[in-house]
């Protein structure tokens, strides 16, 4: 990857080239894969080839993606990798002009949307995944009550731990190769609401 950080969405062409249910999907799966050609992708979301290269290269006009080093001997074959260590959208980005808004309302809707499909997979899935995974598997609930800069400071705490996790175990696969080791989607939600 180009770069290890995370970049921030604040461009609104940016967030709608993002916002799309097909590059969405391609996206993830790109920063999963960590790179990949047209076809390989095209594979896993069941579309033509012409179609997921078009959406990759609208993904790389907004700088999300960037072409790979090839990783076969087909120069014919062109590999993408994602140009950052994920990205970010923030609510403060995009408050500043209706349209703006509501850009980041239907994207949030999609991101959502496609998590929730994510975990309705795993849990259609469940018996496959064997009694080690299903027990170290997580979801729950807490209802607290926070200020906002306590939100905040959970935020931040949450992400330095995840991050700690991330680290560790991409430098143990480096280590040794698990073969037990897998993607793991993590969905943290953290909002107010009103009884």
């Amino acid at each position: 990857m180009a770069s290890k950080e995370n970049r921030r969405i604040t461009e609104l062409g940016t967030l709608k080239a993002l916002a799309h249910p097909l590059r969405l999907k391609l996206y993830r799966l790109l920063f999963v894969a960590e790179a990949a050609t047209a076809s390989h992708l095209a594979e896993q979301v069941d579309e033509a080839v012409s179609l997921v290269s078009y959406h990759l290269r609208k993904l790389a006009e907004h700088g999300l993606i960037e072409e790979a080093e090839p990783r076969s001997g087909d120069a014919r074959e062109r590999w993408w990798q994602p140009a950052s260590d994920g990205v970010s959208v923030r609510d403060e980005d995009f408050q500043d002009a209706p349209e703006k808004v509501a850009a980041h309302l239907a994207a949030s809707r999609l991101f959502l949307e496609q998590r929730s499909e994510m975990y309705r997979t795993y849990l259609d899935e469940r018996a496959h995944w064997g009694p080690e995974w299903n027990e170290a598997a997580y979801d729950g609930e807490s209802l607290l009550r926070l200020t906002a800069a306590e939100l905040g400071d959970l935020k931040e705490e949450l992400q330095e731990l995840i991050k700690k996790y991330d680290e560790q175990g991409r430098a143990r696969e480096a280590a040794d190769g698990t073969a037990e080791r897998k993607n793991v989607a993590l969905h943290v939600y953290g909002f107010p609401f009103q009884v």
